[in-house]
């Protein structure tokens, strides 16, 4: 087994589709985690505060740098993030799939550097 980071990409307005209801997408994400927890799929997984919250801190010089705000300029970013066990990248396809249904946001699927 390996472990994967499904990445969940908000936008700007880290909105839900026009017409979505927001508790029929917190229904479905719960289940899509009870799935995972039950499959042995499950690692870890967290929702993110909105991008204003961020802080950047760069202690790569001399001194240390902290800066309100996210450390690129973009307009998608993360908003949350399951980590996963998979057999391989095509059951982690098959685990996003699922997510981005649930949660109704794009998913990106990274893997985890091998030990």
């Amino acid at each position: 087994m390996s472990e994967y980071l499904l990445s969940v990409i908000h936008g700007e307005d880290n909105a839900v589709p026009e017409g979505t209801d927001i508790e029929a997408v917190f229904g479905a994400v719960d289940a899509f985690n009870t799935e995972l927890q039950a499959q042995g799929a499950w690692v870890f997984a967290g929702g993110l505060q909105p991008i204003g919250a961020a802080t950047t801190v760069d202690a790569v010089g001399a001194e240390t740098v902290v800066t309100d705000g996210p450390y690129a300029e973009t307009k998608e970013y993360l908003g949350g993030f399951w980590v996963i066990q998979a057999a391989d990248l095509d059951e982690a396809h098959a685990w996003a799939t699922k997510a981005s249904k649930a949660c109704v946001h794009a998913v990106e699927v990274r893997p985890f550097q091998g030990e």
